[in-house]
């Protein structure tokens, strides 16, 4: 009989630690996709990762490599400072909407705006996670929320921001791209797409963004099959998958 062959391992660039993420939350998913590329590039001895507040604070302690907290939306400040200091490492950071999309958006549209070499894991998950479940700039329309239990009033809280579309308005060239990690087909592109920001970032090309749809059933109180479905018919609608900025060629509408 021959030897059993291994064919599903536990990337390198991730630690052997139990998760603190609910059941159903897809940030472990997401974990493993950056954790995958950073093995699959030889990029993890020399990168460089950056916490932030919310449910991915304690991500220092799954990824395998060099890791700064930052403070709540500063990331994308903490990594300028890295990357130009080190230039030769591979910084990223990974942040929630909540800390990219409200406290940190002055953060992320300079960072990207001066075109800064690193990149950016934007996990949008339309709540704040950690916190409570208040409503976030993704709350979707009339999402119930606790701080908006009659669902968000657009008429009064704007509109969900597209981060990733607002961030392709700008001159300065970058690789941005929108995807989701519900269903085997869309973690697939997802892959994809991380391993060409960071591909991007090794050739020293531009900033990189790729903002992923995730699942959060704790504070959207649904099942993690119901959260699935949700995002499905409701976020993938609004927030439109696919790419929307690249160096290499013209965005897709």
């Amino acid at each position: 009989m021959s030897a059993p062959t291994t064919i599903f391992r536990r990337p390198e660039a991730l630690r052997d630690a139990f998760t603190h993420y609910c059941p159903g939350c897809t940030h472990g998913i997401i974990h493993r996709l950056v954790a995958e590329t950073l093995d699959e590039l030889g990029l993890r001895e020399r990168t460089v990762g950056i916490a932030p507040v919310g449910c991915s604070v304690l991500c220092y302690n799954y990824f395998n490599c060099d890791m700064q907290e930052a403070a709540h939306g500063r990331a994308p400040a903490l990594a300028t400072g890295v990357k130009r200091v080190l230039p030769d490492r591979i910084v990223f950071t990974y942040q929630g909407d909540g800390d990219l999309a409200s406290i940190g958006t002055a953060e992320i549209i300079h960072a990207a705006n001066r075109g800064e070499k690193f990149t950016t894991i934007f996990v949008n998950n339309a709540i704040y996670g950690m916190t409570g479940g208040q409503m976030a700039p993704t709350t979707m329309p009339n999402q119930v929320t606790t701080t908006c239990p009659r669902g968000r009033d657009v008429n009064t809280a704007g509109w969900p921001i597209p981060v990733a579309d607002v961030l392709a308005q700008l001159r300065t060239p970058a690789y941005i791209e929108r995807v989701a990690v519900h269903t085997p087909r869309y973690t697939v592109q997802a892959k994809r797409a991380i391993r060409q920001a960071f591909q991007y970032q090794a050739e020293n090309r531009c900033y990189s963004f790729v903002e992923v749809l995730s699942t959060c059933p704790t504070n959207w109180g649904k099942t993690p099959n119901e959260s699935v479905q949700w995002l499905e018919d409701v976020m993938v609608p609004y927030f439109k998958l696919g790419l929307k900025k690249s160096p290499d060629r013209p965005p897709v509408d």
